[in-house]
């Protein structure tokens, strides 16, 4: 474990993995709740589109990425709500529409020869600091926004017309939880790529709900969970020189089999 402190880059790695981890279970456990789990997927493809246009147009890509997905996500909860769709609706749409446009645009990013499998795969080892310490504050805004609202949120994910009709604004919190799902998305491209980044959102929190009894033990296991997936999924990459995404990821895969199998057990 020591050559996860042996180096400035992989420390970096450490903290940025780590801020993205339990940011992300913290949202997830939630998106699944509400039966959005795949809206990672769906602004994946939005925000991949939002990267091609920027090597396009030769500009910076995570600013474009940040605004592409924020506006996409506030696109998608408008439409759910205005039109009256299912959330997994409104998410197939704006996904298909993301996934054509980016397509369109590699065609015409690959006449300059720039290669996105970088941010397709992700390369958490070369996290940048600025990055990290973007991750870092992420996380503590995500942390902060759920603790702060935690009885709110939970009235708006179990009883959401209730929670309309006892006056909660729900469109501002929904807006918030959407908006933060999203930049998640965009900062987590780099520690694991976009392909997997609905993984590390879903996961998690997967395996904390299968092994709590309550609400709030299942964000504290889900967190433990992505934070031990990614410390050895790391450790892992870096003594077996494994690709460190894939290796994050199937860890925890892992854990939540074991999880669902301990639960099964239990049950029967």
């Amino acid at each position: 474990m020591s050559i996860l402190w042996e180096y400035g880059f992989v420390q970096r790695a450490l903290l940025a993995g780590l801020a993205i981890g339990i940011g992300s279970a913290f949202l997830g456990v939630f998106l699944l709740l509400r039966r959005e789990a795949m809206i990672g997927h769906g602004l994946g493809h939005i925000i991949f589109s939002g990267i091609a246009l920027a090597l396009f147009l030769n500009f910076a890509p995570l600013p474009i990425a940040l605004a592409v997905a924020v506006l996409a996500a506030l696109a998608i909860l408008k439409l759910k709500t205005r039109a009256g769709l299912h959330s997994d609706t409104a998410i197939a749409i704006f996904s298909s529409v993301g996934m054509s446009m980016g397509i369109l645009l590699v065609t015409l990013v690959n006449r300059f020869g720039v290669d996105l499998l970088s941010y397709l795969f992700g390369d958490i080892l070369a996290v940048n600091k600025t990055e990290t310490a973007l991750s870092l504050v992420l996380a503590f805004i995500v942390i902060i926004f759920i603790a702060y609202f935690y009885h709110q949120l939970l009235f708006l994910t179990f009883a959401p017309d209730s929670a309309r009709a006892f006056g909660l604004k729900t469109e501002r919190l929904e807006a918030t939880l959407t908006v933060l799902t999203a930049v998640t998305l965009v900062l987590g491209m780099k520690i694991v790529g976009l392909l997997l980044m609905t993984s590390i959102l879903v996961i998690p929190a997967a395996t904390g709900l299968q092994l709590a009894k309550s609400f709030f033990a299942s964000c504290l296991l889900a967190a433990g969970a992505a934070a031990f997936s990614v410390i050895i999924g790391l450790w892992l990459s870096l003594t077996a020189d494994l690709p460190a995404a894939a290796t994050i990821v199937l860890i925890s895969f892992v854990l939540f089999l074991a999880s669902f199998l301990r639960r099964r057990r239990r049950l029967f």
